[in-house]
C-alpha cells in the first residue's frame, strides 16, 4: 500500500482526538467526540476512546475480510465497552464518542463505512471525484447553530452558547430524528452509511475528519477536486498546512462561523495501484 499520513491536534500540546492506520488493504480513520465542559463518566478520556475504537476496527476488518464492516463496527464498540463498563459510567449524556470512516479492498471493490461528520473522498481514472459523508449530523446542528454562529469565536459568551449547542446536540444523539455516532452503544453500528464500490476505475481513496475538510465543508474556498491536488502534489501535510492558515486568517469565526478556531485535523490518503 502507498499511503501517507498527517495528523494535527487542535493546538500545539493538546491531546489528539483523532486516530487514522492502516493495514493491508484496510484502512480506519476515527475522530473522537466529547462535550466540552461536561462530565464524560468515562475515566479514559476521548483520545483513549478513538484509537482504542480504532485500533480494534482495524484489527477486526482485517482479520475477518469477509464480514460486513458494520458487523466489525458492532463487535468492537462491544469490545470497548466491555473495556471500560466496570470503571466508567457509559450512562452519561457525554460519554465519549467518535465518527468512524472505514475502508476494506478485496475481490474488485472497496468496502465502505461512513459514520459521522468524517468524509471518504474517492478519486477515479476519468478525473471525477466523490465524497461520503454523513450528513445527519450537519443537518441536526443547522437547525441548533444559529444563536452559536452570530458570536465571535473564543469569547465567553460564544463559549456559553457553545456548552448550550452541546448539550442540545448530545440529546439527538443516536436517536431516530437526529444523528448516529460510534458510543456505548454498538447499535448505532446498524445505522452506518456503507456500500461498496468497484475498485479498478479508482485512483486513490482519502479519509479526513471534519478538521480535514474545513476549506471546503465549513469554509467553502475549496473544491473537492483542489483538496485532491493538494493531496497528490504535496500530501496530506500540506493539506493541513493550508487549513490552519486559513484558520488564522479567521480566528475569531467572523468571517466562516464555527464551534471552535481551530479543530484537530487528520488525512489518510491511499493512492491505488
Amino acid at each position: 500500500m502507498n499511503v501517507a499520513l498527517a495528523s494535527l491536534p487542535a493546538e500545539p500540546g493538546q491531546a489528539n482526538e483523532d486516530f487514522a492506520a492502516a493495514a493491508a488493504r484496510a484502512a480506519v480513520l476515527l475522530d473522537g467526540a466529547g462535550v466540552a465542559g461536561a462530565e464524560t463518566g468515562c475515566t479514559h478520556g476521548i483520545a483513549w476512546f478513538s484509537s482504542t475504537l480504532g485500533g480494534l476496527l482495524l484489527s477486526a476488518v482485517t482479520a475477518h475480510p469477509a464480514r460486513p464492516l458494520a458487523e466489525c463496527l458492532a463487535d468492537s464498540l462491544r469490545v470497548v465497552r466491555s473495556l471500560h463498563e466496570d470503571s466508567c459510567d457509559l450512562s452519561y449524556p457525554a460519554s465519549p464518542t467518535s465518527t468512524v470512516v472505514a475502508v476494506r479492498a478485496d475481490a474488485g471493490a472497496l468496502e465502505y463505512l461512513v459514520l459521522g461528520d468524517s468524509t471518504l473522498l474517492l478519486a477515479d481514472r476519468d478525473g471525477k471525484t466523490a465524497a461520503l459523508t454523513d450528513q445527519r449530523l450537519d443537518d441536526v446542528g443547522k437547525r441548533l447553530r444559529g444563536p452559536l454562529d452570530a458570536l465571535p469565536t473564543g469569547t465567553p459568551e460564544h463559549a456559553s452558547a457553545l456548552a448550550e449547542y452541546r448539550d442540545a446536540l448530545t440529546k439527538l444523539r443516536n436517536r431516530p430524528g437526529g444523528f448516529w455516532i460510534a458510543g456505548p452503544d454498538p447499535q448505532a453500528a446498524e445505522h452506518a452509511l456503507s456500500g461498496s464500490v468497484p475498485l479498478e476505475p479508482l485512483t486513490s481513496v482519502t479519509l479526513m475528519s471534519d478538521g480535514a475538510t474545513r476549506p471546503v465543508d465549513c469554509f467553502g474556498v475549496d473544491t473537492w477536486q483542489e483538496t485532491l491536488d493538494v493531496l497528490t502534489s504535496s500530501g496530506p501535510s500540506e493539506l493541513l498546512r493550508r487549513v490552519r492558515e486559513l484558520e488564522a486568517g479567521d480566528p475569531e469565526g467572523r468571517r466562516w462561523p464555527r464551534g471552535k478556531s481551530q479543530d484537530d485535523a487528520t488525512a489518510l490518503h491511499w493512492v491505488l495501484p
